[in-house]
């Protein structure tokens, strides 16, 4: 890419699942996410550094649950500034998470939106399957045990 080239939605969107969630590397954020970054997903919300923060710690805790965690971009579309994409992440739950690791296999569907400017995330919606995840990790079954 040229000097000085912005990376379209898609790519940076990519870059964030693959260089970020996938590795563990947190730093990524302070590369494709813009300072006054506005993160609507549930569990990250807010604006600016506080944004940032939650998602650098997603980052780190996705990870540490699924360090061989693999995104895949199914289908996705993009309009001017905004990216819409829907994909998997595939891994297996080798690190604790409500509980002892599972070792279980993960598939779980995602769904993105994000706005980017010049290269850099400004505003992100996030929908990941977190009940596939809560169901696949054997945490839904370990809570409807403890209530018989």
């Amino acid at each position: 890419m040229p000097s000085g080239t912005a990376m379209g939605p898609l790519a940076v969107l990519e870059r964030i699942l693959h260089e970020g969630f996938a590795t563990g590397n947190d730093a990524i954020v302070d590369e494709v996410c813009a300072p006054d970054m506005v993160e609507h997903q549930f569990g990250l919300a807010g604006a600016g550094e506080e944004a940032r923060a939650n998602v650098k710690a997603a980052i780190r805790q996705v990870h540490a649950m699924m360090p061989d965690l693999v995104y895949t971009v199914e289908d996705a579309v993009v309009v001017g500034d905004v990216v819409w994409a829907r994909g998997r992440a595939r891994g297996t739950a080798t690190g604790a998470f409500f509980g002892p690791p599972s070792n279980a296999p993960i598939d779980m569907a995602l769904f993105e939106m994000a706005r980017v400017v010049d290269g850099r995330i400004v505003e992100h919606w996030g929908c990941p399957d977190r009940f596939a995840l809560l169901a696949q990790t054997g945490v839904l079954e370990r809570l409807n045990v403890s209530r018989g």
